[in-house]
C-alpha cells in the first residue's frame, strides 16, 4: 500500500458500522484508520477519517445515514486523521454538535468551529441518546491530552481512540485474523511511537491508568488504528505492558525515509484479507 486507502464499511451489529482506512508507514508496514457510524435515536459519528480520502470518506457515510440526521460527532481527539473531514460533516449535518471537552474545544477553535456547535463532556461523564448512553473514559494510552474514549452501554463496545492501534503486514477483517505473535508486536511497536512517555510510568500508575476501561470489560475494542478486536484483552494489554519496558523508539532518519519509499514504491500493493 503505497497511498492512504479507504477499504469500505464494516457493520459490526445491528447499529454500529465501521468506516475502514489504511495509511502506509514506509518500512513498517499499514496502520488502520477507523471511524464508527452508531444509529440510535440520536445518531452518533465517532471521528472524522483523513481529508485525503474525503471524497470516499463522505460517500460511505451517505449511503448509511443522511448526514442531516446526525445529532452528534464525537471527537476522540485532534489529530489530523481523527478530524479531517470534521467541516465537511459539520457541513453537511447542520443539526449536529461536536462532543468534546475543554483543550478539545481549544485545538478545534483553531478550525473555526464555533463554540455554539460544541459540547463539553469529560471522562466520567455521559451522553444519552435515547436507547442508550455513550460514557466519557481516558483510554489508557494516548497522543494528545483531550483523548477520549466511548463506552456503549448497550452494546458494550469501547471506542478506543489511539489506544490498541497496531502496525500490521496487510489490511486485515478483524484483529483475531492477525497471528497472535504479529498482533502484538505490531500494537507495542505503535504504542511505542505513540505514546513515548509510557516507559516513565511506574507500576502503580500504569495499572491505575487501564482501570477505567478494565472496569468496564468490553464486549469488543474498537480501536481507531487496529480492526475490530474480541476476546484478545490479555494479548492486548500485554502489549501495551512490552511496549512499557521496550526501549524508545527511534525512527528513520531522512536518507533511510527515502530509501523505504522508493522500496514501497517498487513493491507491489497490499489487499484486503
Amino acid at each position: 500500500m503505497n497511498a492512504p486507502t479507504f477499504t469500505g464499511i464494516r457493520p459490526l451489529n445491528d447499529c454500529t458500522t465501521a468506516l475502514e482506512s489504511y495509511a502506509p508507514l514506509p518500512g513498517l508496514g499499514v496502520l488502520a484508520v477507523n471511524a464508527y457510524l452508531l444509529r440510535a435515536p440520536q445518531p452518533v459519528l465517532i471521528d472524522t477519517g483523513m481529508a485525503v480520502l474525503r471524497d470516499e470518506f463522505m460517500q460511505a457515510l451517505r449511503s448509511l445515514i443522511d448526514p442531516a440526521a446526525l445529532r452528534w460527532i464525537w471527537i476522540t481527539h485532534a489529530d489530523a486523521d481523527h478530524v479531517g473531514n470534521l467541516r465537511a460533516v459539520l457541513d453537511a449535518a447542520p443539526n449536529a454538535r461536536v462532543v468534546t471537552n475543554f483543550l478539545g474545544v481549544g485545538k478545534l477553535g483553531l478550525q473555526q468551529l464555533p463554540t455554539e456547535r460544541c459540547h463539553l463532556l469529560n471522562p466520567g461523564q455521559a451522553l444519552a441518546l435515547g436507547d442508550r448512553e455513550l460514557l466519557a473514559f481516558r483510554p489508557p494510552v494516548y497522543d494528545a491530552p483531550e483523548t477520549m474514549g466511548a463506552y456503549d452501554s448497550r452494546s458494550g463496545f469501547a471506542f478506543t481512540s489511539d489506544c490498541f492501534g497496531g502496525v500490521l503486514e496487510r489490511p486485515c477483517a478483524s484483529a483475531m485474523a492477525v497471528p497472535a505473535e504479529a498482533l502484538a508486536r505490531g500494537i507495542a511497536l505503535w504504542a511505542g511511537i505513540d505514546a513515548p512517555w509510557l516507559g516513565e510510568l511506574d507500576a502503580a500508575r500504569w495499572r491505575a491508568l487501564q482501570q477505567p476501561l478494565r472496569g468496564l470489560s468490553p464486549a469488543l475494542l474498537l480501536s481507531s488504528h487496529l480492526p475490530p478486536a474480541a476476546g484478545l484483552d490479555g494479548l492486548l494489554f500485554g502489549a501495551l505492558d512490552a511496549a512499557r519496558a521496550a526501549e524508545p523508539f527511534v525512527g528513520p532518519d531522512q536518507a533511510a525515509l527515502d530509501a523505504l519509499a522508493r522500496a514501497s514504491a517498487a513493491a507491489p500493493d497490499t489487499a484486503l484479507a
